[in-house]
């Protein structure tokens, strides 16, 4: 798989950098394990924050910066780590998709950063531009209507827009019957810390979705 940041986002948001992680898994829905987990990650999010305090966390800044600074109302079109953070404060609770969903969010909460995985049999093609979406491009968001994605940072194949760091696409989702991922984590404030990031989520993968064939990428080239 590669991917590349169009010349236009890497101009507006410089210290932005990807982390990518490829794998075959196992995926399932009942992980006893991984729930506890989750809920003390969530327990500590509610132990140690109130919802003022998201917007002091340096990747949710950052975040923020780059989507104002390709025009986007961050406060309108949040990053999903902020999103989940959001959840837990107001007493919701944390979702239960699946085993790949569930530790992927678990390591957002934990990182702080922006994470989507998609099942990369649904990727159409080899080749994967970040760019900001153009006038009239929309999907079917996951649990959702059909998103308006102007101007969003948008992850795009062959056949169009799939994912972002805000919300992402039906088409692309993770399900039980996925063999293979494609995890990215949109780092707005560089790559420092990264590379643990990635070892974490490998290391989830390992342990929660029998993966193996695992490849780790940072990239921040245009």
């Amino acid at each position: 798989m590669t991917i590349v940041i169009d010349p236009a986002v890497k101009a507006a948001c410089p210290s932005l950098v990807l982390g990518l992680v490829e794998a075959r898994v196992v995926n399932g829905t009942d992980d006893p394990a991984l729930g506890v987990a989750l809920d003390a990650c969530a327990a500590a999010v509610t132990r140690d924050m109130v919802i003022e305090d998201i917007a002091r966390l340096p990747a949710v800044q950052a975040l923020r910066r780059g989507y104002r600074a390709l025009g986007k109302d961050p406060t309108r079109y949040r990053g999903s780590q902020e999103a989940l953070m959001r959840r837990i404060l107001r007493g919701l609770g944390l979702y239960r998709i699946n085993t790949v969903v569930d530790l992927m969010n678990l390591v957002s909460i934990e990182s702080r950063q922006s994470l989507g995985v998609y099942d990369r049999d649904k990727i159409v093609g080899d080749a994967i531009v970040m760019r900001v979406a153009a006038t009239g491009e929309t999907y079917k968001g996951i649990g959702k209507d059909v998103l308006n994605l102007e101007g969003l940072p948008v992850y795009v194949d062959a056949q169009g827009p799939f994912g972002s760091p805000t919300s992402d696409s039906q088409r692309a989702m993770v399900t039980v019957e996925t063999t293979r991922i494609l995890l990215v984590v949109t780092a707005f404030g560089g790559g420092d810390g990264l590379p643990a990031v990635l070892d974490r989520t490998a290391e989830l993968l390992r342990a929660h979705a029998q993966a193996d064939a695992i490849a780790t990428a940072v990239v921040d080239r245009a």
